[in-house]
């Protein structure tokens, strides 16, 4: 499975964009929206789903307990919860039960076990803080899981046509609004940013991975050394260790911190 990714300026737009998705064939158990609410917007939310609703099959274990806070509630395909650092976000189907979840919107380690295969493979880890990071912007996110190459270019052209900013594009978007701040940062060590950007990114953005949230620096340190001895086998002359190092331990403090803010506004 590969995630297909859509970030969208407008809600409507989004549902737009899902509806086209589903009627390209894609199964709703790998296709979701994630949008942004207000606290207002989500009780009037709540109050529009439906008691009476079939659970899809699978849903009501992969919702769980909700963790910090969360208001979340299943109706039908409806996920609607609270996501550390970002505030109030539904989610539609097991898709987006399983992407909040590794989020840590719901009690993620859980989540990850009880959806159904055909949901947990696939499910972009690796790319959940970019959509955080849209949706923290009040953008809504579409995401679907492609079965092949096929499947996965119709889903890239279905987005692109649709007016969908592509995942690359957003991530590129999250660094440059972060650069200027990190440069300045980075220069008080006395190296060079400019020379020492591209293995800093890599340690920032393994530090956002969902498997390394909320845990403690001895509880993931020997995967950051494994993800550090993957960069240095691809890049075997640069000089990676200490860029990666820093920018993955200033990772770790950046999440803490979105995570601060988004608790001093609750």
């Amino acid at each position: 499975m590969e995630a297909i990714t859509g970030v969208f300026q407008k809600r409507s737009e989004a549902e737009d964009a899902l509806h086209h998705v589903q009627e390209a064939g894609i199964p709703p158990d790998r296709a979701t929206l994630l949008t942004p609410g207000s606290a207002d917007e989500i009780a009037r939310e709540l109050r529009s789903v439906p008691t009476d609703t079939t659970e899809q099959p699978g849903m009501g274990k992969a919702i769980g307990a909700l963790a910090g806070g969360g208001v979340g509630i299943a109706g039908g395909s409806l996920l609607i919860t609270l996501v550390p650092g970002i505030g109030p976000i539904s989610a539609v189907g097991l898709l987006g039960t399983a992407i909040l979840g590794a989020a840590g919107a719901t009690a993620g380690a859980n989540v990850g076990g009880k959806v159904e295969d055909s949901v947990s493979q696939g499910l972009p880890e690796d790319e959940i803080f970019v959509y955080e990071d849209a949706l923290r912007k009040g953008l809504s996110v579409v995401i679907a899981l492609a079965e092949n190459e096929h499947e996965a270019s119709r889903l890239r052209e279905l987005f692109r046509n649709l007016g969908a900013e592509s995942v690359d594009a957003a991530r590129e978007q999250w660094w440059i609004g972060l650069r200027s701040a990190e440069e300045s940062r980075y220069a008080q060590t006395g190296r060079s940013f400019s020379a020492d950007e591209r293995f800093y990114r890599m340690g920032f953005e393994a530090a956002l991975h969902s498997r390394m949230r909320c845990r403690e620096f001895d509880q993931v340190s020997a995967e950051m050394d494994a993800a550090l001895e993957d960069v240095k086998r691809q890049h075997p002359q640069a000089d990676v260790e200490e860029p990666f190092t820093r920018g993955y331990r200033r990772g770790r403090e950046y999440y803490q911190e979105l995570c601060d803010e988004g608790a001093q506004a609750a």
